[in-house]
């Protein structure tokens, strides 16, 4: 088997985690939901460099609006992890 990609690793290690954090009787519901949040965590938490064409005003709105997916996508993790 290869290996995995660092953000690859950091699904497999949050989903992991939350799988087993869950009670032994949980729905496989409950098992699908604390995987896609993890899946959107690991994938909120991803780096991100500003291209380099970006400069001034524009670099603003472009972290903006990244930081801003980033929020949504930790708010749809946090919605799923919440779910009963």
């Amino acid at each position: 088997m290869r290996e995995l990609s660092p953000a690859a690793q950091r699904v497999l290690q949050l989903a992991n985690d939350a799988v087993e954090a869950l009670p032994l009787d949980s729905s496989p519901v409950s098992f699908s939901l604390v995987l896609i949040a993890a899946a959107l965590e690991a994938a909120a938490d991803q780096p991100y460099e500003v291209p380099s064409w970006y400069r001034g005003d524009d670099c603003q709105t472009y972290r903006d609006g990244a930081d801003a997916q980033r929020n949504q996508l930790l708010a749809i993790a946090a919605e799923l992890k919440a779910h009963d």
